[in-house]
């Protein structure tokens, strides 16, 4: 006999292989009690994988309690109902049930994969860990230890200081200019009260995007919200406002002793929504998203061999939004990492990119874009992720289009509008020879 968890995995694998993009389906249905989630029926297999999005995340926290969400998301699974957490993680495993939770400065996901034998059972321990978690003082105790453990590594690691710095500087005052696993501070301060709420202020009806992918009827799995997310508060906390962009062109070095400078740089984004959005994303390509191929990597690297990679990204928040890079080379070199850098980037804000680059970028997205969905997990996922940006059910089947009516034309109108050069600013985290401060 097949041991039942090797049977999910065996499930898992061959539903990935078997799941093609462009016949992805999705349905939207609406519970009897009005919860609304995306689903694809994939019956071959007696397997589902469920995937819940609530919009807020850490940014939602008061005041005074940064780290309260993170800590409460890393104890969702430390008992729920009668069960401690060793007695919850037995009766996940008995069940071939698992569970994920993460939490993000935007969100909070809840990932959950079971066989159709025992879907009924696995729905309801995620229910006990959404609606009745235990926050035993024991389990609080152990697992702030783990998070103050990550805080203090942090204050040691360049890269995690350079993007702080980065952060607190673009949106002081905001909740995204601190991390969200909080203060050495704030989460010795957090009591079993402060996770209440923060699980009630995050985890509530007004906020919620599901996506479903597997062997489930519309109707089974309208039944299926209505238990599981029936029992959650209507509404949540109010949401932050939009955060001011703050930071202007220049250097801010931070000394650290280490023989390699991390550098993190960038300027104002791009709203995921903005009708620029896609010739930004394909940009982005071009100039530091695609590994070796990016220019970034052609000149910084290759030709004169300043770092081991460098790379750049669109980070589009739900209040606020960034286009950031990074880099490490050695503090005597980092300087003129830096130069090239800021050439490049001037350089792609007045001219744009060339028909070949555009041409080969198309390719490369949408070639990548099926290996996505690999899986009924990476599938519902993905479902969530468009409910929350807001597009179209035909989304999968349209999104290579959009890439490919990207022009010449919007790429140069893009880098204009976003890369201002004037704006461009660098964190260097190190013992950097002959650069300084600008301010």
């Amino acid at each position: 006999m097949i041991p039942i968890k090797a049977f999910v995995a065996a499930a898992v694998l061959i539903v990935s292989t078997t799941t093609a993009w462009a016949e992805v389906r999705i349905q939207e249905v609406v519970s009897p009690g009005g919860i609304t989630a995306w689903l694809v029926e994939e019956h071959s297999i007696p397997f589902t994988a469920l995937e819940i999005l609530f919009k807020g995340g850490a940014s939602l926290e008061p005041a005074g309690k940064r780290g309260a969400t993170n800590l409460m998301t890393a104890l969702l699974e430390e008992g729920a109902g009668d069960m401690d957490s060793r007695a919850f993680a037995a009766a996940a495993d008995g069940l071939a049930a698992s569970y994920g939770f993460d939490v993000y400065d935007d969100s909070l996901s809840i990932s959950a994969k079971f066989l159709t034998e025992n879907r009924d059972q696995a729905i309801d321990l995620l229910r006990l860990a959404l609606t009745e978690p235990r926050f035993d003082q024991d389990a609080i105790d152990r697992v702030r230890a783990q998070v103050v453990s990550v805080i203090n590594s942090n204050l040691l690691d360049p890269g995690k200081i350079a993007g702080r710095t980065f952060d607190q500087l673009a949106f002081a005052g905001h909740p995204y200019a601190s991390s969200r696993d909080g203060t050495l501070e704030t989460v010795a301060a957090l009591t079993r009260e402060d996770l209440i709420a923060a699980k009630n202020g995050v985890m509530a009806r007004d906020r919620i995007y599901v996506g479903v992918v597997g062997d489930i009827t519309p109707d089974e799995l309208g039944k299926l919200l209505d238990t599981l997310l029936g029992g959650l508060p209507e509404t949540g906390a109010p949401v932050p406002d939009m955060a001011e962009y703050q930071l202007k062109g220049g250097i801010t070095v931070v000394p650290f002793d280490t023989p390699q400078s991390v550098v993190r740089f960038g300027v104002e984004g791009i709203a995921r929504d903005d009708d620029d959005f896609f010739a930004a994303y394909v940009m982005n390509t071009i100039f530091g998203g695609s590994g070796r191929q990016s220019r970034l990597m052609e000149e910084v690297r290759e030709k004169r061999g300043l770092t081991y990679g460098v790379y750049t990204y669109l980070v589009p928040m739900d209040y606020g939004a960034l286009y950031l890079g990074s880099v490490s080379s050695a503090n005597d070199r980092v300087g003129q990492a830096i130069d090239v850098i800021r050439d490049e980037w001037a350089k792609l804000a007045k001219d744009g990119v060339t028909a070949e680059e555009l041409a080969s970028a198309k390719t490369y997205l949408t070639g990548a874009y099926p290996l996505r969905f690999d899986g009924n997990g990476p599938i519902a996922e993905i479902m969530v992720g468009m409910q929350k940006t807001g597009l179209p059910l035909d989304y999968i089947a349209t999104r290579n289009d959009r890439i490919n009516a990207i022009t010449l034309d919007d790429i140069k109108r893009v880098s204009k509008r976003i890369l201002r050069p004037e704006n461009l600013h660098f964190v260097v985290v190190g013992k950097p020879e002959g650069v300084e401060s600008s301010e």
